[in-house]
Formats: structure tokens, sequence, C-alpha cells
């Protein structure tokens, strides 16, 4: 099996993918098991932190290839993990993988100093525990793996992001439902929000009421021209759902702010001038906005200072997004 492509790759764009579930999805509807990497310990300074996940898929039948989904270090170790993860796939047997400090591979070095522990574990293609997981996050429930590198299954709870016992091992990894981001509007500010988040890789839907029946030229999860507050209702809203109103009319984003806040969800902007802030608190008192509803909305929202064209608006308010729904600081 070649993992050469994951050692010094040149454009190593695998390091974009964050949640491990998509990729797992793809593979296990093609009926190929895969090899799940689990950082669960850090010493040290690390890019990334305890939680973080890799997935490694054999491609092709002939001249068969790993292809990884995610990263631990930025091209430190990730190509000696997927030849660890190659041959987790081939014998079934999980292997605990230690960088750094006090490891037996003193030819592998980490730039950013400390130790790195990584466990690699084989799913199989039909496994009870992979389907629970994916079936948790389309029902967007959160969810913990457990796992000894063996035996594992998913339990439907909101525990830590991770527990560790290191004699007998075991880790056990929370999943929370993906990010999602629901914007209304089909100015240039809304779709370079639409646009920066899809990137990001939040489960990104673009309303536009009565908009055109063509989807928009960029890809997102899904396009409806439903009124804001009749989509909500359709979608669901949670806290790891963010909306932004920018139709810049109050009958529209008005209404899909009210449901945002009454349905939970983590993150709920209007975009607008400050001018027109108090007469849309006003109508959202006098719809039934509580109080504490309205000390979560967040009018004229972004990071002040990076501008006022499109994709500067966009890239603050997708900036205040991101840590309203990291509200534990928890992002690996």
């Amino acid at each position: 099996m070649s993992t050469g492509q994951l050692e010094n790759a040149d454009w190593p764009l695998f390091g974009w993918v964050d949640d491990i579930r998509a990729p797992l999805a793809q593979a296990l509807h093609l009926g190929r098991p895969v090899a799940l990497a689990t950082l669960y310990k850090v010493e040290g300074s690390a890019p990334r932190g305890p939680g973080a996940q890799m997935l490694f898929v054999e491609q092709g039948q002939n001249a068969p290839e790993i292809t990884a989904s995610g990263y631990f270090s930025g091209d430190c170790i990730e190509g000696d993990v997927a030849s660890h993860a190659a041959m987790v796939l081939a014998d079934g047997e999980p292997r605990r993988l230690h960088y750094g400090a006090g490891s037996p591979w003193i030819d592998i070095r980490l730039r950013c100093g400390g130790a790195l522990h990584v466990l690699v574990e084989r799913v199989a293609a039909g496994s009870t525990a992979a389907a629970d997981l994916l079936r948790h996050a389309e029902a967007r429930r959160s969810c913990r793996w457990h796992s000894d590198g063996i035996a594992q299954k998913v339990t439907a709870d909101h525990g830590p992001l991770l527990d560790l016992a290191e004699e007998p091992f075991s880790l056990i990894r929370r999943h929370d439902p993906p990010r999602r981001l629901i914007v209304s509007g089909g100015d240039p500010g809304a779709l370079a929000a639409a646009q920066l988040a899809a990137m990001a890789q939040f489960e990104t839907i673009l309303l536009r009421p009565d908009g055109p029946v063509e989807p928009p030229p960029f890809p997102v999860s899904r396009y409806m021209r439903a009124d804001p507050r009749t989509a909500l209702e359709e979608l669901g809203v949670d806290r790891w759902t963010a909306y932004l109103g920018a139709t810049h009319e109050d009958h529209h984003d008005l209404g899909g702010c009210l449901a945002a806040l009454r349905g939970g969800a983590g993150y709920v902007g209007m975009i607008g001038a400050k001018s027109r802030a108090a007469a849309r608190i006003g109508a959202l008192e006098a719809a039934g906005a509580t109080a504490e509803e309205l000390a979560r909305l967040n009018l004229s929202p972004g990071v002040t200072g990076l501008g006022k064209a499109p994709w500067e608006v966009a890239t603050g308010i997708i900036a205040e997004i991101m840590q309203a729904l990291n509200p534990a600081r928890e992002r690996a």
C-alpha cells in the first residue's frame, strides 16, 4: 500500500477536513473499511489538541493507496501515521503511536517540541458503531465513541470531549452535530458569508425567499426559496446552528431571527444599519420576544475594523459564529 502522497505533500488539502464523519460515510457506502486515528494525548505544544482525528481509506484494487482526511501536526507525522494505518487495515490490530519526546522513532521530529500520542484502530465496513455514529449525526444528536482499539460502541450522551484510561487502555470521544449556518439573503455579503461557511465545512443552507430557481453558483448543503420562518420550522434549530438574517427585509429577517432564538440557536445575527436596531428590537418585542432572547441577538454582527467589502464583512461574521459555536473552547 502506498502512503507516499501524504509524506511532504505539495498540497496537503487532506488537512482541511476537520470532521471525519463525511469521509467515513462515503467509505462505508462503498463497502470499504477505514483506519480511524485519534490524537488522545498531547505533551507540550502542538498544532492540534486531544480529540483531533484522521481517517484513512484504502483506494483501488490493483495498486491500492491510502487516502487521508484530517491532520495532527502539519506534516511532521501524517505520513508515518498513514503507514501504520495501512498495517491496521491489513491485520486489524490497533496501534498506539508515540511521537516526539520519549518516542521510539527518534528520526521523526516534531517542530513544535513536545509529544503526541495517537490510537489507530480499524473500523469495519459493516461496523454497527460506525453506523450509529452517522445516525446520530444525521439526527443532530451528540454521541460518544467508546473504544479500546478493538471493541467499539456509540452511546447518546453529552459527556466530555475526550475521556481516557491508560490501563487497561480505552478512550471515549464525543461527537456533536455538525456545525450549521443558515443564511437568508442574496446580496454579495450574504453570498460571501454562505460561501465562506461552506469552505469552512459548515453545513451551509442558503435561503432566498422566492429567489432564483437555479441554485447558487457555489456549493452549499441546501438551497431553499422559502420564507426564513417557514424554512427554520422545517429544518429545526439547535445550539450547533447559526442563523444570519441578511435579506434586508424585516418581514423576512425578523421572523427568521425570532424562530432561531426560540429554537435555541447557538448564534443569531441580522445584518443592517445600526440606525435600524431600535425599531427592530421593538418589532421583536411586539412579536413576543423575551429579554433573554433579545440579549442573544447580534445586530450589525461581525468583527469590527476589517472593512466593509462583502468578504471583509463575511469574514468577521464567520469568525464571530465560530466563537459562539465553541462555547467551551473544545475544538481540538
